[in-house]
């Protein structure tokens, strides 16, 4: 993780949570795939609004954050354990039916982003479902705020997953949003499934 893009999360916790948009209309799509119950790690977890729906729905979730105080926050709102993680943390083998990962994969610096898709690859069950978002682009750098993104082409992601792993692609699309700093930026959307 790149540790600007962190310290800005640590210092900026309240008013990233406070700011925070409703849940993700993908969520839905997501958790479809996934067996009733399902045990779901989801990475960034930020103010926990999609772990809020999750547990709603009564799926087995380990909400994780890199920033504790984010992890606080996000632990105070749902009355659930939100762990302060870093995604070179993650550990686990073919523990979960499903990540899901919104909007923060996007901060991992290009040259270990394919280590922490292989950390994922492994901590997911065989036919696990992964959902990632990512900024589109060509070069990485930094936004008005200083936060690190990676900003991909889809070619240069697809090649990162393979690279990974063995995934069967269940969907790739894109979005248009309005970044923390009010900046607009296409967003790539993918939902895959571990071989």
């Amino acid at each position: 993780m790149d540790e600007r893009t962190l310290q800005f999360y640590r210092s900026n916790a309240q008013s990233y949570a406070d700011w925070a948009k409703a849940p993700s209309t993908r969520l839905r799509g997501f958790l479809a795939l996934l067996p009733l119950g399902a045990s779901v790690l989801e990475l960034g977890c930020g103010a926990g609004n999609h772990s809020a729906v999750m547990l709603e729905a009564g799926f087995a979730v380990r909400a994780t954050d890199g920033s504790p105080e984010m992890a606080a926050i996000a632990a105070r709102r749902l009355g659930h354990p939100v762990e302060a993680m870093l995604f070179d943390e993650l550990n686990a083998q073919k523990t979960y039916d499903g990540v899901w990962a919104s909007a923060c994969l996007l901060h991992v610096p290009k040259e270990e982003l394919a280590e922490i898709l292989t950390r994922i690859h492994r901590a997911l069950k065989t036919g696990g479902v992964f959902y990632a978002s990512f900024k589109a682009g060509n070069s990485d750098g930094r936004d008005s705020l200083g936060r690190y993104y990676n900003s991909v082409s889809a070619e240069w992601l697809r090649a990162a997953y393979a690279a990974a792993g063995s995934w069967q692609t269940i969907s790739f699309d894109t979005s248009e949003i309005k970044s923390f700093d009010e900046t607009p930026a296409t967003l790539l959307h993918l939902v895959m499934r571990k071989d």
